[in-house]
């Protein structure tokens, strides 16, 4: 069972920058692929950005060039870093864990979620 708890949420302006964070228990985290997904209110869930194993990335079109996810195997912990923040990235974003290592922008890929933490951008 692999644990996933994000951190770094909180109320921005328009322009701004976040820096979310998502810690992972489990000694395979250096095989699985992650991923950021983010849910408006009334809304479904939405792929951001995914990493796998060795580094390769995919965004979602609306946050290329202003997102970039990476991680640090030695830490467990996958990170998103947002900049140039839009009232549009308000959402809760979750954090998950595919056991596969693929690299996908499927929800139902993913094994493993966190609780989500809220992101509000401010206009």
């Amino acid at each position: 069972q692999v644990q996933l708890v994000e951190s770094g949420g909180g109320l921005v302006q328009a322009g701004g920058s976040l820096r979310l964070s998502c810690a992972a228990s489990g000694r395979t985290f250096s095989s699985y692929a992650m991923g950021w997904f983010r849910q408006a209110p009334g809304k479904g869930r939405d792929f951001v950005a995914g990493i796998n194993w060795n580094g390769n990335t995919v965004y979602a079109d609306s946050v290329k060039g202003r997102f970039t996810i990476s991680r640090d195997n030695a830490k467990n912990t996958v990170y998103l870093q947002m900049n140039s923040l839009k009232p549009e990235d308000t959402a809760v974003y979750y954090c998950a864990a595919d056991r596969a290592g693929r690299t996908t922008t499927y929800a139902g890929a993913y094994d493993y979620w966190g609780q989500g933490t809220q992101v509000t951008v401010s206009s």
